[in-house]
């Protein structure tokens, strides 16, 4: 999927986080400021990882601004983000056609 514009999907509340997506440059750049980043550092990064991979997504800048969201928060805001900057607004795959 491809990257055409800036997007944002979530929130700055408790228990959610906010992330936006804009085009990289060639590669995944990735940002994360969590308030539990010790304690879930890695397991975020790499619910961050497997999401894009499963929305073949290669080409991006993700900043994740995390407040203590759960893994399916995070999956649902990063996809989300990716939905709207790709302009895709139709034919969404809710309903489990995106594997974690």
């Amino acid at each position: 999927m491809e990257i055409k514009k800036p997007a944002m999907a979530g929130t700055l509340e408790s228990s959610d986080c906010q992330v936006t997506v804009e085009e990289g440059e060639g590669t995944i750049e990735f940002s994360l400021d969590s308030t539990v980043i010790n304690q879930y550092g890695n397991q975020i990064r790499k619910v961050a990882y497997d999401t894009l991979k499963n929305l073949d997504v290669k080409n991006v800048k993700l900043a994740i601004v995390d407040k203590g969201a759960l893994d399916c928060t995070i999956r649902a805001r990063i996809e989300a983000a990716v939905y709207r900057s790709a302009e895709q607004t139709e034919n969404l795959p809710w309903g489990g056609a995106i594997r974690s």
